[in-house]
């Protein structure tokens, strides 16, 4: 599975991603771009997008985009506060699908 990570996550994050294809919105030279454009590059080379931001899902059309995003959402977007949703992102990277959102919260403590 190709999954590409958004600047906004740490890049040490694609550590998490055994077994996958795991690169960053900067490796790829698209750092900074904006969110439509990033999907727009992203669906030609990737499976799934793996982001943080929130707003995206509701700032996009993502039923326009032919790649699945996965949203973290944890109290912070440092690896310490984001590992613990790996799990549920491996699991997850098989029945994402193209064009939706899957969002993964990481429990409050």
């Amino acid at each position: 599975m190709r999954v590409l990570l958004d600047e906004c996550l740490p890049r040490r994050l694609k550590r998490e991603l055994p077994g996958h294809d795991a690169r960053t919105a900067p490796e790829m030279g698209w750092a900074s771009k904006r969110n439509g454009e990033l999907l727009r590059l992203a669906e030609r080379e990737f499976d799934v997008f793996l982001t943080a931001d929130r707003r995206l899902q509701h700032q996009q059309n993502l039923a326009s985009f032919d790649v699945a995003v996965i949203v973290l959402i944890a109290r912070s977007n440092r690896l310490d506060d984001l590992r613990p949703l790996m799990n549920a992102v491996r699991e997850s990277l098989s029945i994402a699908k193209r064009g939706e959102a899957l969002v993964l919260e990481a429990p409050k403590s």
